[in-house]
């Protein structure tokens, strides 16, 4: 290795995985790049016609979420909760510098901007999360009535210097503020576009923010951009780096420190798995609407089933998303997954308790129950149901994780 109610119409823990239809996404963010990438009910396949860069370094994100892993109530520094750790964690360069470094997700964006300018020409848009800026200029470069960016973190004034060093003072105007505590100059907005995924797709529950802004100030058939996204399911075959994340904790120096193997085996990893170690099928679990979901949304069960392609040992699953901009003139996107060009989203992998013996036609079956955790709402718990009933392995266990 490199390295939230249940949705009613969709993958509740009593919907058929079967339910799901296929369906043909096909996305492009570069002037002749695109991504073609097949969606079915218990199948996904990817291509990427970008060669595969060098992996970035992993984002400070991790290193914000270990500051925001106290409960949202307890007191740090003082005067510090550790929200305001997750807000300034923000305020630092390097997280800027790998995001807007990402390729995929910056040109993405870039793009879907840029070539449907029809949708932003005029219009007013609110930026939430709105870091460095760079989102909001995109829209006053192609014609944006005014531009509202929200950031919380200090980076706010960074953000402000920027607009005024590229000439947007009269088009943008940079808020500093959490969402939920600003208010706007303008009763509505046309449009508000945020990247406001995290890893596993929901980490940092940032998505709670955007749907706030939406039913604050989003016009009548406003857009919310991206407006779809959707995550996903695999498993894969991963003895080495296991046994060097996971079972080195067993024996340390002669001692035995398995109590922290323990918290290692609930804690998912955030790294880049590769497409040769995938053994089975990919499966949606979820997809979300941005612009008619709710909250509670985000909190969901969903099955699957995944099947073996080969004979092989299954060590752990493995969960991206992908994101899609549907309102454009052409459907624009991009994928976190294995076989597409990395993102600094990497993937998720949970790593299984059993080694998995699996033989081609065989099925690891199973439930998996997502939502924030309860003291604090941005880490994310995980409740992962699997079993197995094949020729050489039958095994059926509970497992918990937390994203934090």
């Amino acid at each position: 290795m490199d390295s939230q109610s249940n949705n009613e119409n969709q993958n509740s823990a009593s919907t058929s995985t079967h339910d799901l239809k296929p369906s043909k996404i096909k996305f492009q963010y570069e002037e002749d790049d695109e991504q073609v990438v097949e969606q079915g009910d218990e199948t996904v396949t990817e291509s990427s016609n970008l060669e595969i860069d060098e992996d970035t370094s992993m984002c400070d994100r991790a290193a914000a979420a270990a500051a925001a892993a106290a409960d949202d109530d307890s007191i740090v520094d003082g005067d510090k909760t550790s929200a305001d750790y997750y807000f300034d964690s923000y305020s630092h360069f390097g997280i800027h510098e790998e995001m807007l470094k990402d390729v995929v997700r910056t040109k993405t964006y870039q793009n879907v901007i840029y070539k449907n300018s029809f949708l932003f020409k005029d219009k007013v848009v609110l930026d939430v999360g709105a870091g460095t800026g760079i989102l909001s200029l995109f829209c006053a470069k192609v014609g944006a009535k005014h531009v509202y960016a929200i950031e919380c973190s200090s980076m706010a004034d960074m953000a402000q210097e920027i607009v005024k060093l590229n000439g947007y003072s009269d088009v943008i105007t940079v808020i500093k503020g959490k969402v939920e505590e600003i208010d706007l100059p303008v009763p509505q907005v046309d449009i508000i576009i945020s990247e406001w995924m995290g890893y596993f797709l929901l980490y940092e529950n940032m998505l709670d923010t955007v749907l706030y802004a939406r039913d604050k100030w989003l016009v009548k058939d406003g857009l919310v951009l991206p407006d779809k996204a959707s995550l996903y399911l695999t498993a894969i075959e991963d003895a080495d780096y296991k046994a060097d994340k996971i079972e080195f904790w067993n024996e340390v120096y002669g001692f035995d420190m398995s109590c922290i193997r323990k918290q290692a085996m609930m804690e998912p990893l955030v790294d880049t798995v590769d497409q040769n170690q995938i053994v089975t099928n990919c499966q949606l679990l979820k997809t979300m609407d941005i612009s008619k979901m709710t909250s509670g949304d985000a909190s969901f069960t969903a099955l699957f089933k995944l099947i073996a392609e080969r004979d092989d040992y299954i060590h752990a699953l493995v969960a991206y998303f992908d994101v899609s901009f549907t309102k454009c003139h052409k459907l624009m996107g991009f994928s976190t997954g294995p076989k597409s060009r990395g993102t600094h989203w990497k993937q998720t992998v949970l790593y299984l308790e059993d080694v998995i013996t699996i033989c081609q036609g065989e099925a690891v079956v199973g439930s998996i129950t997502v939502a924030p955790n309860k003291k604090n709402p941005r880490d994310v718990d995980i409740m992962l149901k699997y079993s197995v009933n094949g020729r050489h392995c039958r095994v059926s266990r509970t497992q918990y994780h937390r994203m934090r």
